[in-house]
């Protein structure tokens, strides 16, 4: 693990938070060489020297915006995972049609995974060994469902969706559904296409939550 830059109590310095425009550059430019590294060498034997070597900063320069390797492994995390989770969706895209708008989460859903494969089974890999990465994950399957759990709940009060069931509980298992078939087909490498990946998972989403017929009209 690479060494981390103690404050003079002895305990970890505080990462600075840019407040120029040049800062914030340089920090993300840091974060994008640290995917470049992490994706082209691992996680174990990603190097600080090759992350600043790569963002065209001095090795020093590093530890002015990140404590070590695996806090910026977790600030490349939390870029990522905000892609991700894509909130807003209804309001972004327009869509109301329930059946229309599981259709487009999931598909902006796997296609950012498939963007992310690489770094997603790095995150997957690392959370294993890292209690700190484990608790990050369990945070982000928990963001996705409570996300989610909206939307059945919104249904359910709408009358399309069965009432009977929990819907934190039923959004934690259609979501673990979804994001485990990424993991399959994006990271793994089973083959399925992606059409017939997303009409499937959303056929499950529709039996699932017991939809109500879809408007012959709509």
């Amino acid at each position: 693990m690479a060494a981390q830059t103690p404050a003079a109590d002895g305990g970890q310095k505080q990462p600075i938070t840019p407040r120029s425009a040049r800062g914030l550059r340089t920090r993300n430019a840091l974060i994008t060489a640290a995917r470049e590294v992490f994706e082209r060498d691992g996680y174990l034997d990603a190097r600080i020297t090759d992350i600043s070597k790569a963002a065209h900063v001095a090795s020093g320069s590093f530890y002015t915006y990140f404590n070590s390797k695996e806090e910026i492994f977790q600030a490349l995390v939390e870029q990522v995972q905000e892609e991700m989770l894509h909130p807003h969706l209804r309001e972004r895209t327009g869509i109301t049609d329930t059946r229309q708008l599981i259709d487009a989460s999931n598909r902006e859903y796997l296609r950012a995974y498939k963007k992310n494969a690489r770094l997603m089974g790095l995150f997957e890999q690392v959370a294993q060994v890292d209690e700190k990465f484990m608790a990050l994950r369990i945070e982000r399957g928990n963001a996705f469902a409570r996300r989610n759990a909206k939307l059945i709940s919104a249904l359910q009060e709408n009358g399309e969706a069965d009432t009977s069931l929990d819907p934190l509980i039923t959004a934690h298992a259609l979501s673990v559904m979804v994001s485990r078939m990424a993991y399959m087909v994006f990271v793994r490498g089973q083959r399925i296409p992606f059409e017939r990946l997303v009409t499937t998972l959303n056929k499950i989403w529709e039996n699932g939550l017991q939809l109500t017929p879809a408007d012959p009209e709509r």
